[in-house]
């Protein structure tokens, strides 16, 4: 590129024009952007972000839990600060009296649950919920804990309660009742210590006044517990079945048990099978029995009128090992009724069958077991005109002594016999009796009935059940 260039020099006006060859410089590079953004920017996003997480897992600011302030805190955090906010406590018993702390109490609260609600109300996102209040605390104590600071801090206020007790006496298991001691109120320190809780203070007073402390092991437990103990007893053996075979005496079933309570004041039985086996060894010989057959008075078509004797069934008793120490488990449990293995050979029955025979005839009364004449003796049966009646009875109701009253049928007369004894109706008004009136036994002399000398009606009477088979004939 070439230029035409006018120049003046100073003090010089001449001009002059020239042909010049000018070559340009290269134009400078154009200036790069500056990114600030990447100085600033960078910072502030990183400042946002950490804000919005701190939003999620923060409680909102103002918040308080249970009277205790956690805004701006993790829910774990939150959780701390209540309990150490508990623990920080101090309890005055009575004003100016002794302090006990929180802490030496064994104080807790559930500070996880109050501090997770406190979130779950009021996460830091939520402008709206800012400056709210959660949670009602309850404060629980360890009661050894409690008991021995209070007790240390005020020991006048205590004395130990005695607990109920229960023994064997003579035949019986007996309670002696328990009695209260006294100390300063747990309740009312836990009350006082929510409240100040709750109200952000660090002390709290609590009237030390004693109060009735109840036994562990009260009256009422030792009362249920000997109550049992006397069902036990009334129940104790050793059974073959239903049956009893072995009666264990109360003296022996408490030498065997040792009845005592807990520490929750709950009772058991702790039980010495060595002491059982003892009694085990001698059952062979308790147990062990041949059958012995009943004995029933029964009519002639086979009912059984009553019983002569009970009869037995017959026992071998089985294998023993084992058995005290299973007896003792289920006495441990309460139950005092030991069904043994036993080979039982059930009783046989033998019947009687009593028959009270009369022969008219023969004016004679015949009394007869299975058939057999066993006794007899002469009667008066009813006159001609009265006769008594044939045919087969039973006995029906009975009475010692009666005033009898009736018609005569032969006569047409109406009579009266006082005190008549020994009376057994078999038919209608027709009845065995004794007559202490006439002595002409062997001849027809009554109004119907069978007569017979008082004596032997009573043996009549003794002998002949209820039901039992007569038969009048000719």
């Amino acid at each position: 590129m070439s230029e035409t260039i006018t120049r003046h020099d100073a003090g010089d006006t001449s001009a002059f024009t020239g042909a010049v060859d000018v070559r340009w410089a290269p134009a400078e590079p154009a200036p790069k952007p500056r990114r600030l953004w990447l100085k600033i920017g960078v910072p502030v996003a990183a400042v946002v972000a950490a804000a919005t997480v701190c939003s999620l897992v923060l409680i909102a600011p103002g918040t308080t839990a249970a009277g205790v302030p956690v805004g701006g805190q993790t829910a774990g955090a939150a959780a701390d600060t209540i309990s150490s906010r508990l623990s920080a406590i101090e309890v005055s018993l009575g004003d100016g009296g002794p302090t006990v702390s929180a802490a030496d109490l064994g104080a807790s609260v559930d500070a996880s649950a109050l501090a997770d609600a406190a979130f779950a109300g009021s996460p830091m996102w939520n402008v709206t919920a800012w400056f709210a209040e959660y949670g009602t605390p309850e404060v629980s104590l360890d009661a050894d804990r409690a008991a021995t600071a209070l007790r240390a801090a005020l020991p006048d206020a205590y004395s130990d309660p005695t607990p109920a007790t229960v023994s064997f006496q003579k035949d019986a298991y007996t309670v002696t009742p328990a009695v209260d001691g006294t100390g300063i109120s747990t309740d009312a320190v836990r009350a006082a210590l929510e409240t100040a809780l709750v109200k952000g203070e660090s002390t709290a007073t609590v009237d030390p006044t004693p109060e009735p402390v109840a036994a562990t092991v009260t009256t009422d437990a030792a009362e249920a517990a000997s109550a049992r103990l006397n069902d036990m007893i009334a129940e104790a053996g050793f059974y073959a079945g239903d049956h009893r075979a072995v009666s264990i005496p109360a003296a022996t079933l408490a030498s065997w048990l040792t009845v005592e309570a807990d520490d929750a004041g709950v009772f058991s039985y702790a039980v010495d099978a060595a002491a059982i086996q003892t009694a085990v060894d001698k059952l062979p010989s308790q147990v062990n029995q041949d059958p012995v057959s009943a004995n029933v008075l029964a009519s002639e078509s086979g009912t059984t009128l009553s019983t002569l004797a009970e009869g037995q069934d017959g026992r071998v008793l089985g294998d023993t090992a084992g058995v005290a120490r299973d007896f003792a488990d289920q006495l441990a449990s309460g139950d005092a009724s030991y069904e043994l293995p036993v080979e039982v050979t059930p009783r046989s029955t033998v019947s009687t069958v009593r028959l009270a025979e009369v022969d008219l005839g023969e004016q004679r009364l015949y009394l007869k077991e299975n058939g057999k004449v066993v006794d007899t003796w002469l009667i008066s049966s009813g006159r001609d005109g009265a006769v008594t009646f044939t045919g087969h009875y039973s006995i029906g109701w009975r009475t010692a002594l009666q005033d009898m009253k009736g018609t005569s049928r032969d006569t047409g007369n109406k009579y009266t016999q006082p005190d008549v004894p020994w009376v057994m109706y078999f038919n209608g008004n027709q009845a065995f009796h004794g007559a202490y009136w006439h002595n002409n036994f062997g001849n027809q002399m009554s109004a119907g009935c069978v007569n017979m000398p008082p004596p032997l009606a009573k043996k009549l009477y003794d002998w002949m059940p209820d039901g039992g088979d007569v038969w009048i004939h000719a």
